[in-house]
């Protein structure tokens, strides 16, 4: 289910940027126009979500509270796209970048196939700073909707060429899916990356090693091996790249050298990972990930605090997916989210681990996976579970 989401702004309506960044004030009392403007996109982070966010920090950690829910501006809209009552996330990332409604699956381009420019194409013309990030891969649709123009999502190749061509400062996700053709041959999108002085960069902790001034394309270690997700919060994954880090890395390059000081800029940060883990109906998962989320508005908000007078940030979810809620048929009013904290796998993760009993030699017993339940999510000992529940 997507349908509709929250939006949260720290100053002014993001709408009006495009025409607003270099008009002239017309009044002594008009507000000038931000120079540091962050677009935070929640993939699939509806209401639902964020609600449920929210009780879980007040029932568990009472002293938390999600910073997008501190600022002074709130509303909401209903999503849908060109082709469909409900949208995907190219039709909504098309709809947020530029303005336009266009059909499921087309990233940049109108329902007639006809390009569409995005706000951070306008910005990067009018020489600010520009960074695109994401938890999942930067050729995926919510961060391709920024530089990119295909008729279909899907279309990696095309897609990673429009980013190597853009001239954004900083991109950063899992991995680029365009590397190899239909057939599984290498193409030349890292040939392209490299002519157009791309640096590319595996891991936080190799970002020194890109020189200062250069655009830089940072991707999950090698060690990671998933191209589609930089790994979930829950898994705890070692080396993994984390939404707020890419945040403080990216802002760290979008401002330009010592000899450009007070540049000015542009981000868009997206949650993918939110997104995904929706789709799995994996709640638990979900919550962690709309935490990490905000701790990276939070490197945002810091900011701010700085340059109060001259930054925006924008808060928004693309569509709502999995129709998340905090009751059920089950729990009926007595919602548990203290349950939450003993789930430390995501459903992909114990997907996997079940794959591995699979396809391993050894026999497993019931024993084995009751052990692996009640390490991993708090089944017999925090979450109580009845002998008849066990049997079945």
């Amino acid at each position: 289910m997507k349908t509709k989401h929250l939006i949260l702004a720290a100053a002014m309506a993001f709408a009006s940027l495009s025409a607003s960044a270099t008009a002239p004030a017309t009044c002594c009392a008009a507000k000038p126009a931000p120079k540091y403007v962050f677009l935070f996109i929640g993939d699939g982070m509806g209401m639902g979500p964020v609600m449920s966010t929210l009780a879980y920090q007040r029932m568990v950690h009472p002293t938390d509270t999600l910073v997008m829910s501190t600022f002074p501006v709130v509303s909401w809209c209903q999503t849908y796209s060109a082709s469909s009552p409900v949208t995907d996330s190219a039709a909504a990332g098309t709809a947020l970048s530029t303005g336009t409604k266009t059909k499921n699956g087309m990233l940049g381009m109108g329902p007639d196939t006809v390009a569409v420019t995005s706000i951070a194409r306008q910005f990067k013309d009018k020489g600010w700073g520009i960074g695109i990030v994401t938890s999942v891969a930067p050729d995926d649709a919510t961060p391709g909707a920024f530089y990119a123009h295909v008729p279909k999502r899907s279309m990696y190749y095309q897609v990673d060429c429009d980013a190597a061509a853009s001239g954004y400062d900083f991109i950063a996700g899992a991995g680029l899916r365009g590397l190899k053709d239909k057939k599984g041959e290498a193409t030349d999108v890292l040939e392209r990356f490299a002519a157009a002085g791309v640096t590319i960069v595996r891991g936080i902790e190799a970002l020194p090693t890109a020189k200062r001034g250069t655009r830089v394309l940072l991707l999950s270690p090698e060690s990671i091996g998933e191209d589609n997700n930089v790994g979930y919060t829950i898994d705890s994954v070692p080396a993994a790249l984390k939404l707020p880090k890419m945040t403080r890395a990216c802002l760290d390059y979008v401002q330009g050298t010592a000899a450009e000081p007070g540049r000015p800029f542009f981000m868009m940060v997206e949650g993918g990972n939110i997104d995904h883990a929706l789709h799995g109906n994996d709640g638990g998962a979900a919550i962690k990930e709309i935490i990490n989320f905000d701790q990276a508005i939070r490197v945002a908000y810091d900011f701010y605090l700085q340059h109060p007078d001259e930054t925006l940030i924008v808060v928004t979810a693309d569509h709502d997916t999995g129709g998340m809620t905090l009751g059920n048929s089950v729990l009926h009013y007595d919602a548990k989210p203290q349950f939450i904290d003993s789930q430390r796998v995501s459903k992909e993760e114990f997907s996997a681990y079940c794959k591995g009993i699979l396809n391993s030699r050894r026999i497993y017993r019931w024993d084995d996976m009751k052990e692996y339940l009640t390490d991993n999510l708090g089944l017999f000992t925090v979450v109580p579970v009845s002998a008849e529940q066990e049997q079945a």
